[in-house]
């Protein structure tokens, strides 16, 4: 008996130090994030109500994921940034783009940060310019661009003469120093400037590639800019860029005409290069143009340029975006925008001049950059709307005490509206969040409650947007009740959707909403 206590005590002893041996001599990724250098920490304010704690945490994920793990520079300001395990490891590395607040118009730098095995610390292995300087356009991917399964980061952006950029940075193997490299961590791959647009033209490599077995086919780079030889201002030159083995870069390999439409060039010339005379040429109602050259009035655009906003209407639901800025290009303007609902939603709008009364619109996200060429729903050519028919699809605008501050209680549940534009729901025990807005179409007044995840209000609403992992679910509501003022008593909710002829009610029961009693 004793003899198997005793065999029991030093099992347990051995088994316990080989723990604390395993913890003090091997890295792990809760260790790597515990030794980082710590940045200042960022404290969100917070509501008198208890119910927001779980939101500030999620504020305060958001700008977690902007954070270096290392202090830059001084004036170094944090542009973008992308985590990953790079190296395929536990611990993951980080991509850095910042830029620094005492070079005016200079370049948007890229920083790689690893962790050191040796001092248990992350570090900055490796920093580089890019050919962007506007911060605000930038994003950042990771792609085998080359087809040696390597990884290669793609910063794109524009600069302040205009123009698109697009640099790619090789990572290079662990014995660079010895493979002509001058040991440097990254290899300039491509650099590309177009007073146009950039994309990589990508396509499905073959199953020998995806299995590790052999290489596959580089991808092109497709830039496409003004033809300085030509006298119509609209015609442009396309460039093909393909990578060169032997100068381990994307080289031209040929270029090709693209005649432009033939528009009164006095005009044109008014228009383009001009950011606010472009604005007031766009601000309208714009509908889409569909392959057979019809007009679709289910879907359309409305730029306002005096409010700033830019409304987008396609498959049954609303986006609206606040106009932050624009920047003039070759052949229109690139309009870099926010989510009203969402705020961590930005969108980046190239409008394209085709004619005096057409536009093409290609518009990417901060999740989905540009020069990937993936085709967003609302993308293709606009054509101007006339004068408004009693028919046209009203034009939503936004109320401007478009928050409250008031708790409701509904047949949903308790309804909890923040003056940030937050609400939260509690149903049952379970509570679910998101953003709010009210808005006023057509003289009627309108609430869209966006959930942030995926337990969201069960309303069988045909508007919502289909859910995929962080993806919102929406809601759209016409409004009735007290008139508007800082606290209403009650009010109805008619779910409802915007169609072609306006508002459309839903075959679904009203919600009335009545203020909670120590609010009133």
């Amino acid at each position: 008996m004793k003899r198997g206590f005793a065999i029991v005590t030093i099992g347990i002893f051995t088994f316990t130090a080989l723990g604390i041996a395993a913890l003090i001599f091997l890295p792990s990724p809760w260790d790597a994030d515990s030794r980082v250098i710590r940045q200042p920490r960022v404290v969100i304010p917070r509501m008198a109500n208890d119910e927001r704690d779980e939101y500030n945490l999620m504020q305060a994920a958001e700008l977690q994921a902007m954070t270096s793990r290392v202090p830059l520079g001084e004036g170094d300001v944090v542009v973008a940034v992308l985590n990953g395990n790079f190296y395929r490891n536990p611990v993951q590395e980080q991509f850095v783009a910042f830029r620094n607040i005492m070079e005016p118009g200079g370049p948007v730098y890229l920083t790689f940060i690893e962790y050191d095995t040796l001092s248990r610390t992350y570090r900055r292995s490796w920093t580089a310019a890019s050919a962007a300087t506007r911060p605000e356009t930038v994003t950042l991917d990771i792609d085998d661009i080359i087809g040696d399964w390597s990884v290669s980061v793609l910063l794109s952006g524009m600069n302040h003469h205009g123009e698109y950029t697009l640099s790619v940075f090789q990572m290079n193997p662990a014995d660079s120093a010895t493979d002509g490299n001058n040991g440097e961590r990254f290899s300039k791959v491509a650099d590309i400037r177009v007073d146009g647009s950039i994309a990589v033209r990508e396509f499905d490599r073959p199953q020998a590639y995806q299995m590790g077995v052999s290489p596959g086919q580089s991808f092109t780079i497709a830039a496409q800019g003004r033809d300085a030889q030509s006298d119509n201002i609209m015609d442009i030159i396309e460039t093909i860029f393909a990578f060169n083995p032997a100068s381990r870069f994307f080289d031209p390999v040929s270029s090709s005409r693209i005649p432009g439409a033939h528009i009164e060039q006095q005009r044109v010339r008014e228009l383009l290069g001009n950011a606010q005379a472009f604005e007031e040429f766009l601000s309208g109602l714009w509908f889409f143009v569909t392959a057979q050259g019809t007009i679709d009035r289910n879907q359309y655009i409305y730029f306002d340029p005096a409010i700033r906003q830019v409304i987008f209407f396609g498959d049954g639901t609303m986006q609206v975006f606040t106009w932050n800025n624009s920047i003039a290009t070759r052949n229109g303007i690139h309009i870099v925008s926010q989510n009203i609902s969402i705020n961590t939603i930005r969108r980046s709008i190239d409008v394209h001049l085709e004619s005096l009364e057409g536009i093409r619109i290609r518009t990417s996200e901060n999740l989905r950059p540009a020069f990937r060429m993936l085709s967003d729903p609302m993308d293709g050519s606009y054509r101007r709307s006339g004068r408004p028919a009693n028919d046209s699809p009203a034009v939503p605008a936004a109320v401007p005490a478009g928050y409250i501050h008031a708790r409701y209680d509904s047949p949903m549940g308790r309804l909890y509206f923040f003056p940030d534009g937050s609400y939260r729901l509690f149903t049952g025990g379970v509570s679910s969040e998101g953003k709010y807005a009210f808005f006023s179409v057509g003289g009627k007044e309108v609430l869209e409650l966006r959930s942030l995840e995926q337990r969201s209000l069960e309303l069988r609403s045909e508007s919502r947007e289909a859910s995929n992992g962080n993806e919102a679910q929406r809601q759209t509501f016409l409004v009735e009740g007290d008139p508007p003022a800082p606290i209403r008593q009650r009010l109805t909710l008619l779910p409802v959707r915007f169609s072609a002829r306006g508002i459309e009610r839903l075959q679904e029961s009203e919600l009335p909403l009545t203020l909670v009693a120590e609010d009133l």
